[in-house]
């Protein structure tokens, strides 16, 4: 099993180390390996009108979404936990089932219904969307963290004399917060890297970076999507590095107590 993780790792990350170096080619087209190296393309990716405004929109639309996701995901998700055994399936599959849709299909009728209420062009149509997709991610994140709680802690705060709200807040939040984190994590990673919705319901003022990268490809082959390309890698990992080394510490600092 080792053997296969390695090799699916390497599958994983081979394109990357690709584009990294690419990102610092001198060259005017796309070449591997680079024959000279320059940071042009760097600058131009953050000084360049076009390429900073769709950067700035990522990172709006990717932070709303983050929020609405993480809220609506975690209240789903505690919804879910005290549902019966029937209920319960039936709610899990439709909170989970933009996963199982291709995005084409979502992307249209999210077209649809947002040309009607005139919501297209717009970054905050465009978050809403976004949510819809991150929202099964963070409902699988969090449910896995209730269900590995104790119930009879939330019942104990009942007992004692807590309204509704402070067991949430003093018991089921903090014990649901790493998973919590993690869907949050995953929310904007989500976010930050879709494309197809984002092209149905752009508009010149709502571009996020995956769309301008696209548009650049689609019009003219400009290096800078490989530094862009290499930004987007940053964006992604890091987080979810982070999430990981921050969960492994936890969880070595709780076996050592």
């Amino acid at each position: 099993m080792k053997i296969v993780g390695m090799l699916v790792g390497l599958f994983l990350t081979v394109p990357t180390l690709v584009v990294l170096p690419m990102s610092f080619s001198s060259a005017r087209t796309f070449r591997f390996p680079p024959e000279g190296w320059t940071l042009e393309w760097y600058e131009r990716l953050f000084t360049s009108p076009e390429w900073t405004t769709a950067i700035l929109n990522s990172l709006q639309v990717g932070l709303v979404t983050t929020a609405l996701a993480t809220v609506l995901g975690t209240a789903a998700a505690i919804g879910v936990t005290r549902l019966g055994e029937r209920g319960r399936g039936f709610a899990v599959g439709f909170l989970l089932s933009p996963i199982i849709i291709p995005n084409i299909l979502i992307a249209l009728v999210i077209f649809s219904a947002f040309l009607r209420l005139g919501m297209t062009g717009s970054l905050f149509g465009i978050a809403l969307a976004h949510t819809a997709l991150a929202l099964p991610f963070v409902v699988i994140a969090v449910t896995a963290r209730l269900q590995g709680m104790d119930p009879a802690l939330q019942k104990a705060g009942g007992s004692l004399g807590a309204a509704p709200f402070a067991v949430f807040r003093k018991i089921t939040l903090p014990l649901a917060l790493p998973g919590v984190l993690s869907g949050a994590v995953l929310a904007f990673v989500i976010s930050f890297d879709e494309v197809v919705i984002s092209l149905f319901l752009q508009s010149p003022t709502a571009l996020t970076l995956p769309v301008q990268m696209f548009n650049s490809v689609t019009v003219q082959i400009d290096p800078t999507i490989s530094a862009a390309s290499s930004l987007m890698v940053l964006v992604v990992s890091v987080p979810i590095l982070l999430a990981q080394v921050i969960g492994a510490r936890r969880r070595n600092a709780g076996r050592q107590r």
